[in-house]
């Protein structure tokens, strides 16, 4: 069973960043796919990064591409998020999640993926 929490989140102002990070406890499996999803007051949860265990491919959600970097480390079972020149509508509870390791269709579903954290509140201030 694999457990994640999620931490460094806060409250910034428009422009500047943040560097939410995931703590894994628990074996990942080689195969999974480490991913963060956020949810917006009154809005669906939505996926924002993403980045294979083994083979360091990323992929990103056109909201946050060019702004924004997921990164692992393999060592310290952790997955780190970065994002550049918030803004307010980057405002969102964002979470980390796993998948099982198992197929995987690369859709950014979130019934794909079998493990969650509770959520790091990031606010964006204007």
């Amino acid at each position: 069973q694999l457990q994640l929490v999620e931490s460094g989140g806060g409250l910034v102002q428009a422009g500047g960043s943040l560097r939410p990070d995931c703590a894994a406890s628990g074996s990942i499996a080689r195969n999974s796919v480490m991913g963060w999803f956020r949810q917006a007051p009154g809005k669906v949860r939505e996926f924002v990064a993403g980045i294979r265990w083994s083979a360091v491919s990323t992929d990103y959600a056109d909201s946050v591409k060019g702004r924004s970097t997921i990164s692992r480390d393999i060592a310290k079972n952790t997955v780190v998020l970065r994002i550049y020149s918030l803004k307010p509508e980057d405002t969102a509870v964002y979470y980390c999640a796993a998948t099982a390791g198992t197929y995987y269709s690369g859709r950014h579903l979130e019934t794909e993926y079998a493990y969650w954290g509770q959520g790091t509140q990031v606010t964006v201030s204007s």
